[in-house]
């Protein structure tokens, strides 16, 4: 079971709400975690992903983001909000804008977790930016967390939250998801085109762009659905109810239809990589979102290599628009 010991350096911590210009004390407040990587989130992750694997084993390799299955936030049913989320305040800082989403990471991956490991996640706020956007304030937090195994750090990763206001008016929904008991249709690979344009920046604010598969050298259709939100929220203990409630998600957020995780859409981008170099090990990874993805309508995931040990990874949406894109490097070969 997760341990937690948040230390707080800034005054006003357990506020429920503050001014904007008080969040600053948050800035370098710390939480300790204890966990151990357990099979059974493992094997659960792999059924949801429609893997065919073999239940894990104590010394089982943990696939790159899959520690995502630990270290969960135990807040009491009694500390959730009316969205599901915990409640302002605590480790994060209690910003005064109602929606709160994971907008990108930036990770490091020294060594390997395995199964049976007893492994700690040291957490710290490290910025918190405001900018103004054209639908309105945002606030960016910035979360640094160094994992450690028993042979010591294993993961360094930036988290970046971003809060932002309500929408204004309810969006139109639109058409219902196509009904599909297997989400995950086969790749497929694609000639590269004989041009490789760069992605669009990363910064979220920015205008939307176009994103077609044309350069793409391996792609996978993925139709989302209930059931794998639902699962994987489940196995990331994940209450906000945008992802499981479709009348809360359409009726009060306004949204057209149950909003795809931001990890899990980050781990279908890995998933295909995994595919596509089965005996390759991630170092490095980083995704930026860039726009929601709903269940309403299939979505793309695609890769091309770029340069030695290295691939552009990024996600278009049912209108050919970028939703997130990333990158990821490649170390040495598992042995077969």
């Amino acid at each position: 079971m997760t341990e937690a010991r948040t230390a707080a350096t800034g005054s006003g911590a357990g506020h429920d709400e503050v001014a904007p210009s008080d969040l600053d004390a948050w800035i370098g407040r710390t939480e300790e975690r204890r966990d151990t990587v357990t099979a059974v989130p493992m094997a659960a992750l792999a059924a949801s992903l429609d893997r065919d694997e073999p239940m894990p084993r104590v010394g089982t390799e943990l696939p790159a983001l899959w520690h995502w299955l630990y270290f969960l936030p135990l807040a009491r049913q009694g500390e959730l909000g009316p969205d599901g989320h915990p409640k302002r305040g605590g480790f994060l800082p209690p910003v005064p804008l109602p929606r709160r989403m994971w907008a990108g990471s930036r990770l490091v991956f020294d060594r390997p977790l395995r199964v049976g490991d007893d492994i700690a996640r040291v957490s710290r706020i490290a910025s918190i930016v405001r900018k103004e956007a054209r639908s309105g304030p945002l606030v960016f937090v910035t979360v640094q967390h160094e994992i450690a195994g028993p042979a010591g750090t294993a993961i360094h990763e930036e988290h970046d939250i971003v809060y932002r206001d309500a929408a204004s008016t309810p969006r139109r929904a639109a058409s219902p998801a196509l009904t599909s008991s297997a989400p995950f249709p086969p790749s497929r690979r694609t000639a590269p085109s004989e041009s490789s344009a760069p992605l669009p920046p990363s910064d979220p604010t920015e205008p939307i762009a176009r994103a077609g598969c044309c350069d793409a050298v391996f792609s996978r259709v993925i139709v989302p659905n209930e059931v794998l939100l639902f699962r994987y929220s489940a196995l990331t203990f994940n209450g906000h109810r945008i992802h499981y409630d479709r009348r809360y998600a359409t009726e009060v957020e306004g949204y057209p239809g149950l909003v795809v995780h931001g990890p899990l859409i980050a781990t279908l981008l890995l998933e295909l990589l995994r595919r596509e170099q089965p005996r390759a090990t991630v170092s490095r990874f980083e995704f930026r979102a860039l726009r929601p993805i709903f269940d309403v309508h299939p979505f793309t995931v695609c890769g091309r290599p770029d340069g030695v040990g290295r691939f552009a990874l990024w996600v278009r949406d049912a209108e050919e628009v970028l939703a997130m894109r990333a990158s990821a490097e490649v170390g040495q070969t598992r042995s077969t």
